[in-house]
């Protein structure tokens, strides 16, 4: 990292540890929070009882992680909860609204063909506010702003969009037309297009054009869909006039759903520069504000994403498959091969951009097989020499390519973008 802000990686031992993640990463404003388990931090082990239990333990271990860094719930920015089961959601919810009484976070929800526990029927990591920043950066008062407009889908437990410091965090999407609370008609196109309409709609109330977006999270029930989900997506970026000049798109990873809210086909959910800040910053002119998109020929390119967008104080990694870029096909070997290529493809985009792979902040992995992650555990640690990233693992019915394993990636940047100060 080519600046002296400083990553501060913690754990408490209040909630279960790991020796392959940090429970807390803190970079600039932010805090990454690591997936959590309905683990018991004194045994080691799922707690006993039904979904509710287990929805309240992740959220009770959440909890012990914030308040072990003097910070409070309502600090928290972002929740994403993935279930076993979809029809658990109502359940989850009951206990989910008992933690945020105040200032709801953005959320995402998807149900995933398996956990890294067996018996886990749900795990939630976080994004935590943090308003002290990091070393030498001085601690400031900032203040979360979360907003709502009537011209997307409400939700009584998400925000649409929740900012602090320079970023928006928009809840995930659904194809649901504002005006009648139900999915829209016809097929995954049209599901397509009503997500990227309400995150529009979302990103216009709030006064931020839509290639401010720099990473999108796009979930699908089906991967056979995704042509015809590109067909759509295609048409929404780049969306204007300097943006196609350059040919700029955001960052994006492709995550295959075993089911989503009200059956959807297709949900979409991004993070979103927010070059005005929040108060007490001070506005800044967006013409003057920087998002460095940046791709190198050490890694696979694809047309409809940019490897690194790097806005602020974050890079932010588009998700890698384990193609090796020499014969863009999949690497040869098991699991473990495969998340070796996928890790040494982040490793080129990250040091194509002056960074290291300790600049990290937060990695999550999308396994075909859960039962994998012993071996590709082994390989993943190789590439770490300091403190390890907060990490979030799902199982997942389907990857891209027929790949057993993909990886996705948040970079700490020190040296910011203009007009930011290192």
């Amino acid at each position: 990292m080519t600046d002296a802000i400083i990553k501060v990686s913690r754990n408490t031992e209040n909630a279960p540890l790991s020796t392959v993640s940090t429970q807390t990463v803190a970079f600039s404003h932010y805090n990454n929070f690591s997936a959590q388990l309905p683990v018991d931090p004194k045994t080691g082990e799922i707690v006993v009882g039904d979904v509710k239990e287990q929805a309240k333990q992740c959220l009770t271990n959440i909890k012990a992680i914030v308040e072990s860094i003097d910070h409070v719930m309502d600090d928290v920015v972002k929740i994403n909860v993935f279930l076993k089961d979809i029809a658990d959601m109502e359940a989850v919810d009951e206990v989910y609204a008992t933690f945020f009484e105040n200032l709801i976070p953005t959320r995402t929800v998807v149900q995933v063909s398996a956990l890294p526990m067996s018996d886990a029927r749900v795990q939630m990591d976080a994004l935590i506010s943090n308003g002290e920043g990091t070393a030498p950066q001085a601690p400031c008062p900032l203040v979360k702003l979360t907003r709502n407009t009537e011209n997307a889908p409400l939700n009584p437990l998400a925000t649409h969009t929740v900012a602090f410091s320079h970023y928006n965090n928009i809840s995930a999407q659904l194809p649901v037309d504002p005006k009648t609370g139900a999915v829209v008609e016809g097929g995954v196109k049209e599901q397509t297009a009503q997500c990227l309409k309400n995150m529009k709609a979302i990103l216009e109330s709030i006064d931020v054009p839509f290639d401010d977006i720099v990473k999108i999270n796009l979930y699908l029930s089906d991967l056979a869909n995704v042509d015809a989900v590109n067909e759509v997506y295609s048409t929404f970026f780049p969306d204007s006039s300097i943006a196609r000049t350059v040919a700029y798109v955001p960052a994006r990873s492709i995550i295959a759903a075993d089911a989503l809210p009200m059956g959807a086909l297709v949900q979409i959910d991004a993070s979103v520069s927010h070059g005005d800040g929040t108060p007490p910053q001070e506005v800044e002119d967006r013409h003057n504000i920087v998002i460095r998109a940046n791709n190198t020929d050490a890694a696979p390119r694809n047309a409809l994403h940019t490897q690194t967008v790097a806005f602020s104080h974050y890079n932010h990694i588009a998700a890698q498959l384990p193609v090796d870029v020499a014969t863009n096909a999949i690497v040869a070997g098991g699991a473990k091969e495969q998340a070796e290529q996928c890790l040494k493809n982040i490793k080129a985009i990250v040091e194509s951009v002056d960074h290291v792979m300790d600049d990290i902040v937060k990695i999550n992995i999308h396994l075909k097989d859960v039962a994998d992650i012993e071996a590709i555990n082994e390989v993943y640690t190789t590439f770490f020499n300091g403190e390890l990233p907060a990490r979030t693992v799902v199982g997942v019915s389907q990857i891209e390519m027929d790949a057993l394993v993909q990886i996705d990636a948040v970079v700490s940047n020190g040296e910011g973008t203009l007009p930011q100060v290192k």
